[in-house]
């Protein structure tokens, strides 16, 4: 009971974290919606994720597959799954749980993920007029009229800070390689 407990203030606090209005965004950023195919690799990471929104910060732990057909998203809190995702290059579908706010967009995190690790090249592509990416091997910002509204530091091979100016909020993602058997 302590425990089912302890997972319900939890969630309650996550819920209540994310519930305060969501800023309007300064600038609608462009969907990137990229191919899984484009990524260039197939990947398994099991991911920790710190979002740091105001003085507010969450930590949720997530399950990526990507493979040249779909990308396969879970994002858990506390071994609940809160959203799964599932982008083949044309459409994208989401389960979310009852208790996720519906600031919680599944378009963003796929564009924050594809930012994250698409080759430059394949999100230049798919750009609007107006807009740039630039990228120099450490930092990786996306850029309107020559100003970011979105930035990437590859602290290292497995540690990324994403950092959107649009809506105001930061993401600390570490990556770790998923074990052979997991499946989101």
């Amino acid at each position: 009971m302590p425990r089912l407990f302890a997972l319900a203030v939890s969630v309650l606090l996550l819920l209540t974290a994310c519930m305060h209005a969501p800023r309007k965004p300064a600038i609608a950023l462009p969907p990137l919606q990229l191919a899984p195919a484009a990524l260039g690799q197939t990947l398994a990471l099991q991911q920790r994720l710190q979002f740091h929104f105001g003085n507010q910060v969450r930590t949720l732990d997530a399950l990526l597959e990507v493979d040249p057909q779909e990308v396969r998203l879970v994002v858990q809190a506390l071994g609940q799954a809160g959203v799964r995702l599932q982008w083949d290059g044309k459409t994208l579908q989401q389960q979310r749980a009852a208790w996720l706010p519906p600031a919680v967009r599944a378009e963003r995190v796929l564009d924050d993920l594809q930012f994250t690790l698409w080759p430059v090249d394949a999100i230049r592509a798919v750009l609007p007029a107006g807009w740039s990416v630039r990228d120099d091997g450490k930092t990786r910002e996306l850029l309107h009229d020559a100003k970011v509204w979105l930035s990437l530091t590859r602290v290292d091979a497995a540690h990324w800070q994403l950092d959107n100016h649009a809506e105001g909020y930061q993401l600390d993602i570490a990556s770790t390689a998923a074990d052979e058997g997991t499946s989101p």
